[in-house]
């Protein structure tokens, strides 16, 4: 990702057809978008091609069809859409042929056309060729906007890179940008904040960071797991205890990274799985066999203020405890308040992403403060975990 790659500042787009590929897989309820954030996102690009004269015609998925489907048509999305840039949004009922290529024909310099759900074609997720083909017929550049599907090597996000000049839209290369200040060319100390249920789900994301990283602090459920292998009784808390092993394979390549592993030192512990359950802070020497650990404790959270206060860069996936209960928040909510404070400050670069964590810091009311949140979700994991993605290596100059 350190390479260059082509943006919308290297092309004329005035009279051009810009397939624009785009994530408008938004949350529906009753045939009505419920959320328009991911629609906020792609809006910078949107207008800024039509502003300059491009014919702007949007490529996105919805939703797992098998098949022509109309409840994951892309059709009341358009609608959705038209509302957030105040811009009208033509709609196509198809993503290649006639329907397509017609509505296209159409458009004037400037106009904005939506097509039908690319995933109504299996050919979309097998990046079939010939369905490429049929794709590039209809533009004459290809711009990608969706980071969140840059881990797909499917037709729109990344085989059409292969038959038309191809582009970062505004949304990929901010991302691709705030990336590459967090882990690619990160000003050091860089801290990772890692936590989440389990250690299965992250064991490529934790292995990479230890050689990426200075300190990698490691909360929820997952934190369980290294504290067992190292011999702590966490009682009826969630843990892996068969990925033992693995928590102490990567503690080694850690040590022999140089990279220091912060643990949870005490706990915040219920009898109860549920909001306000009468809860308590012990060492780790005296978990009780019959609670479940659901926080970090008072010292595990001054531990992680001091991570955050030696690091000039910080990196976050996951919170630290069962953030959606009360009072098992409180853990997340401070490291989260005390990473958007040293932001504002001045004194740390701050990257988050990941459903949970972006939820987390929302629920802490500190989103706006952090320098960049990713909303990609499977993606920003897989870059995490140092491995390539494939829409985002056929942007970059070779």
């Amino acid at each position: 990702m350190t390479k260059t790659f082509r943006t919308l500042d290297d092309v004329d787009v005035k009279g051009k057809r810009v397939l624009l590929r785009v994530d408008l897989n938004v949350p529906m309820d009753a045939g009505k978008v419920t959320d328009t954030t991911r629609l906020e996102r792609v809006m910078p690009t949107i207008t800024e091609l039509s502003g300059k004269g491009a014919k702007v015609i949007l490529l996105a998925h919805f939703g797992r069809p098998k098949g022509r489907d109309d409840k994951n048509s892309l059709k009341p999305v358009a609608a959705a859409l038209a509302d957030v840039i105040k811009k009208p949004v033509g709609f196509a009922d198809d993503c290649i042929g006639e329907p397509a290529a017609k509505a296209i024909a159409a458009m004037a310099d400037g106009d904005i056309l939506c097509l039908e759900n690319t995933r109504f074609h299996p050919e979309e997720e097998k990046n079939d060729p010939a369905f490429v083909a049929k794709l590039a017929e209809l533009g004459d550049i290809w711009v990608n906007d969706a980071f969140s599907a840059a881990h797909r090597a499917h037709a729109t996000t990344e085989g059409l890179g292969h038959k038309l000049p191809a582009y970062a839209g505004r949304t990929m290369q901010a991302e691709l940008v705030a990336l590459n200040k967090a882990l690619e060319a990160p000003v050091k100390p860089v801290i990772a904040i890692v936590g989440g249920a389990k250690v299965s789900t992250k064991i490529d994301l934790l292995e990479n960071l230890v050689t990426k990283v200075q300190a990698l602090v490691i909360g929820g459920g997952m934190a369980n797991t290294f504290l067992h292998a190292q011999g702590v009784k966490v009682g009826k808390s969630l843990c892996e205890k068969d990925l033992a092993p693995t928590a102490l394979r990567i503690l080694d390549k850690a040590e022999a990274a140089n990279c220091a592993i912060i643990l949870p030192v005490d706990a915040t512990v219920a009898y109860h799985f549920e909001a306000n359950a009468p809860s308590f802070a012990y060492g780790l020497d005296a978990i009780p066999d019959d609670a479940m650990i659901l926080d970090v404790g008072p010292r595990s959270i001054e531990r992680i203020h001091a991570a955050i206060d030696d690091a000039a860069t910080l990196v976050w996936n996951g919170p630290v405890g069962a953030f959606e209960l009360t009072p098992f928040d409180k853990g997340t909510v401070e490291a989260a308040k005390h990473a958007a404070k040293r932001t504002k400050a001045g004194k740390l670069v701050s990257v988050a992403g990941g459903g949970d964590t972006v939820a987390a810091l929302n629920h802490a009311g500190v989103a706006d403060d952090f320098t960049y949140i990713s909303t990609a979700g499977g993606a920003f994991l897989e870059w995490m975990e140092g491995k390539p993605l494939p829409g985002v290596e056929v942007l970059q100059v070779k």
